[in-house]
């Protein structure tokens, strides 16, 4: 938890920074009731959990273990800097808590052995995958989910066929 505390949260333009303002004050409040209910339902929190005391929209990067479905957290997206953990006895029931999700942005996991993660991934419903890093967009790539998390494609190439109308002419003489 140490690591996560010492998070430089700040002006976005500072390269120092790494944790930024969230956009709206709804948007914060949002999420620190998200935090409140998960904590509310069983979450155990570890670091964090609160709206930052400064100016703008800040939340206190935080941590919640202990997140099963049926918590808030594990439930909806939170779009803040709130990391729910939720660990699994073995790959199939990883597979199948991850799936319980009505979401599929992206799924990132967390291995001692990268190695064995693709295997992990094949059974989990997600429009991306990350292995030991955060969810992420490169604009070089396809991003977007699957389930409840989207429509289609954003970036790259993908996202111009996503505005594309295809239209298909015959003629006969």
């Amino acid at each position: 938890m140490d690591k996560t505390r010492a998070l430089a949260v700040g002006d976005p333009a500072d390269p120092a920074t790494r944790v930024g303002p969230m956009a709206r004050e709804d948007l914060r409040t949002s999420l620190h009731a998200q935090v409140e209910r998960s904590l509310a339902q069983g979450a155990r929190l570890l670091t964090g959990g609160h709206p930052a005391q400064r100016p703008r929209f800040f939340y206190e990067p935080t941590v919640l273990t202990g997140t099963r479905p049926g918590m808030t957290v594990f439930d909806e997206e939170t779009f803040g800097p709130v990391a729910a953990i939720t660990s699994a006895a073995s790959d199939d029931q990883l597979a199948a808590l991850a799936n319980t999700s009505r979401y599929g942005l992206g799924l990132s996991i967390w291995s001692a052995d990268p190695a064995r993660a693709p295997s992990l991934t094949r059974n989990i419903t997600s429009g991306a995958v990350f292995v030991n890093a955060i969810v992420a967009s490169d604009p070089r790539l396809p991003f977007g989910g699957t389930k409840h998390s989207g429509h289609g494609r954003e970036l790259a190439t993908a996202e111009l066929r996503e505005f594309t109308t295809i239209r298909t002419y015959w003629l006969s003489a």
